[in-house]
């Protein structure tokens, strides 16, 4: 199962934030719209991915609910049929609720740096620092840290949840 640490946050100054970004990063940009459809799973969470090309994937995924940075343990499967998968899953799991973004990745090294306009919940900044086998969750956390620092995330920024456990009740 793959691996890595993680921190979501309030966004501040989302330019700024941007800024930093662009400049910390390994290459431009990517601005990618995003839609995922969470599942009622009784471990962890299920969500399908769906992208703006009509491809999607399917991620299953578990961390604890704390504001720091966590270890997340993840499965990725791609989804050439997104739509036929997500009538089979709802079917058999029932829809928990829709998570709608636009998402601007910057790779830096081994960590994905995500500015994510959610609807309904506003900017957020997330650190995803990707472990490779041989890395500790220390380590991990240490790079964590640093590029927390370095973007201006303040510590009372932190979010706890996944997107899905922020939205408001239908």
């Amino acid at each position: 199962m793959a691996r890595n640490i993680e921190i979501k946050a309030r966004s501040r100054d989302f330019a700024s934030q941007g800024r930093i970004a662009a400049q910390l990063a390994d290459g431009p940009p990517v601005v990618i719209q995003q839609e995922d459809t969470f599942f009622h799973v009784p471990r962890g969470r299920l969500k399908l991915r769906e992208f703006g090309d009509g491809t999607g994937e399917l991620i299953q995924y578990d961390r604890p609910d704390s504001p720091g940075p966590k270890q997340s343990t993840y499965v990725r499967t791609p989804a050439s049929e997104p739509h036929s998968l997500k009538a089979a899953l709802a079917a058999a799991l029932g829809v928990r609720a829709v998570v709608r973004k636009r998402r601007t990745l910057f790779l830096v090294e081994e960590t994905r740096i995500h500015l994510d306009e959610v609807a309904e919940l506003g900017q957020f900044l997330e650190l995803e620092v990707v472990l490779r086998t041989e890395q500790s969750e220390a380590e991990g956390r240490m790079i964590a840290d640093r590029l927390m620092s370095e973007l201006g995330v303040d510590p009372s920024d932190l979010v706890s949840r996944a997107y899905v456990d922020l939205l408001p009740p239908k």
